[in-house]
């Protein structure tokens, strides 16, 4: 009897679905629910609190479709049902792996969020697939995780396709924690503004329109938050050589974007300066890169894109602190006007460059930018920069490398900057910054440093955080070598494949928690 009132409810789904298809505007809307894997040999599924409230709602019936439906939902798997409810169509049940699976030490995460994101995701997909374009999302007991994976799930680059995915917004299920899921929302969202500047086209993210799209995403924190973007002639002015040295041989004016937020009731605090790495299409200069995936490269500005996405989830959060966000941008090409191997620049800071090979060229518009940035007053600077291959080399997709000359940022802020990590889930690793691989970028033939190591390839990752460390003279100071994170194959479930904007959710974390620290 029960088997025959489900093919039932699955016609009758079916008709209505046909029947709105039909007609002119579609407006389907969908419901995420979760399920913990069985605790007892008893159990064969254990419902969330806004589960078991609609199981109830529907005087079982949803447990007995689970019992009856297939084998128990897995980790980050999901499950649809059709016409068991008139406001909700489509029922999409997610696996969420074990209750209170807790913080994993050896990997540094959230293994409970990480398992909400993933099958809230998984879940909206599933429903989107069926062209739902509204969605109610249980927060499965931690709904910021929840939106974060929704609004991440759901985001796909498709801007210049013919044939887009279905637009879908994704609500809270019940009132409850709806704070929480709000800033889960700006998280992701500022996530999901890095990954759209790092997948378009290098010839639509111009260094001019990068900057544009930025002013125009903080213009609603106008109150808070200064954007100078710098011209040409303002870098000339302040002898930026190694910047313009980049610049040059690319017929895209270079811009230098400086954003001010100031969230802090205390306008004597410091400011953490953020700098980001700003190459908006790498093709190696005249040290040509293999034409074999250089279309990724359209991506080499994804250090300024997280800087600046974290700086507009700052302001939307209205975080209590002092951010300064600093863009060198522009593009390496070749051309009769680029800088040539071999040919010597001189930086803000009056160093000499020996330039051996354009491809090594982002340490060369950091440089720069770093020395600015001392000139700010910093409580700290923070740089980002998909530097170096040998990154990926070293560590892979797992972490992002970091270096500092800074053991109080490092084990001192360990509450900040690993325990957001590990909410954040963008796990970073300390690497050396051994005098070892700072005289392979001093021992130079013709100037005072050369943009590669001595060794070439050996220690790449290293050598070009001792050059970048030529240009700091502040006590507290880190360098993010995110090459390895630039992009998402299937790592990361609830990222599609593509740029995954990472770490953007992370630098927020970091400059909130640093924000507790009144006396640096």
């Amino acid at each position: 009897m029960f088997l025959m009132d489900l093919g039932v409810n699955v016609f009758l789904f079916m008709f209505s679905l046909v029947k709105a298809l039909f007609s002119v505007h579609v407006s389907l809307q969908g419901l995420v629910l979760g399920v913990f894997e069985k605790e007892g040999e008893e159990d064969s599924h254990h419902l969330t609190e806004a589960a078991a409230g609609f199981d109830q709602s529907l005087s079982g019936k949803l447990s007995e479709l689970l019992k009856i439906s297939g084998p128990p939902l897995k980790k980050g798997k999901s499950r649809v049902f059709y016409g068991l409810h008139k406001d909700f169509p489509c029922v999409a049940v997610v696996g969420l792996g074990k209750n209170n699976a807790g913080v994993c030490g050896a990997e540094n995460w959230d293994t409970s969020k990480e398992n909400i994101r993933q099958a809230v995701s998984a879940g909206c997909r599933s429903l989107q697939d069926l062209d739902v374009n509204r969605v109610e999302v249980d927060g499965c007991g931690d709904a910021q995780s929840a939106a974060e994976g929704a609004v991440l799930g759901l985001f796909q680059y498709d801007q210049l396709k013919s044939k887009k995915k279905t637009k879908v917004t994704a609500q809270l299920h019940g009132s409850a924690n709806l704070v929480a899921w709000e800033k889960g929302v700006v998280y992701a969202e500022g996530q999901n503004l890095a990954r759209l500047l790092m997948e378009a086209p290098a010839n639509h993210i111009t260094p001019t329109a990068f900057a544009n799209i930025i002013e125009e995403k903080l213009a609603p924190h106008a109150e808070q938050v200064t954007i100078n973007k710098r011209s040409q002639a303002w870098i000339e002015e302040q002898q930026m050589g190694a910047f313009l040295s980049v610049s040059k041989g690319s017929e895209e004016p270079p811009v230098f974007l400086e954003l001010h937020y100031n969230g802090s009731p205390d306008r004597s605090q410091a400011p953490l300066v953020l700098v980001g790495k700003g190459i908006t299409f790498d093709s190696g200069g005249i040290s040509l890169k293999p034409s074999s995936s250089m279309d990724a490269m359209r991506a080499d500005m994804g250090g300024a894109a997280t800087v600046c996405a974290s700086v507009v989830t700052a302001a939307a959060l209205k975080l209590p602190v002092r951010i300064i966000g600093l863009a060198p941008l522009c593009e390496n090409m070749p051309s009769g006007k680029a800088t040539k191997p071999g040919d010597v620049v001189k930086a803000k800071n009056g160093k000499t460059i020996q330039v051996d090979n354009t491809d090594a060229e982002g340490r060369l518009i950091l440089a720069d930018a770093l020395c600015y940035g001392h000139t700010l007053n910093p409580r700290a600077i923070v740089n980002v920069a998909t530097l170096t291959g040998a990154m990926d080399v070293a560590l892979g997709s797992a972490a992002t490398g970091v270096f500092t000359n800074s053991d109080w940022l490092w084990d001192v802020s360990a509450p900040v900057l690993t325990n957001h990590v590990c909410i954040c889930v963008c796990v970073v690793w300390r690497m050396p910054l051994f005098e070892h691989y700072t005289r392979q970028v001093t021992d130079c033939q013709l100037a005072d440093l050369n943009n590669i190591g001595k060794y070439s390839r050996s220690g790449g990752a290293c050598t070009a955080a001792a050059f970048l460390k030529e240009f700091v003279t502040a006590p507290h100071w880190a360098h993010l070598d995110i090459a390895g994170v630039m992009g998402n194959k299937d790592e990361i479930p609830y990222l599609r494949k593509g740029m995954s904007g990472r770490p953007t959710r992370t630098l927020v974390e970091f400059a909130a928690g640093l924000a507790q620290y009144k006396n640096l």
